[in-house]
């Protein structure tokens, strides 16, 4: 079984995957905003170790369907 720390960079990297395909749809921009909110704040997250925001990330991140 994988931790949270080991599965959010594979979920940000999938996220990141999503946001052309939002962003080529009308009014998908809307959720590629969010997609970019919820990757920098999974960023700082993982950057300062707050083991809480980096769950809560994770779980936002999972939320982002294709």
């Amino acid at each position: 079984m994988s931790s949270v720390g080991h599965e959010i960079p594979k979920e940000m990297a999938r996220v990141r995957e999503l946001i052309p395909l939002y962003e080529s749809v009308p009014m998908g921009f809307i959720a590629a905003a969010m997609m970019r909110a919820a990757l920098d704040e999974a960023a700082v997250a993982l950057a300062s170790g707050d083991i809480i925001g980096i769950i809560r990330s994770y779980e936002t991140l999972k939320g982002f369907k294709e």
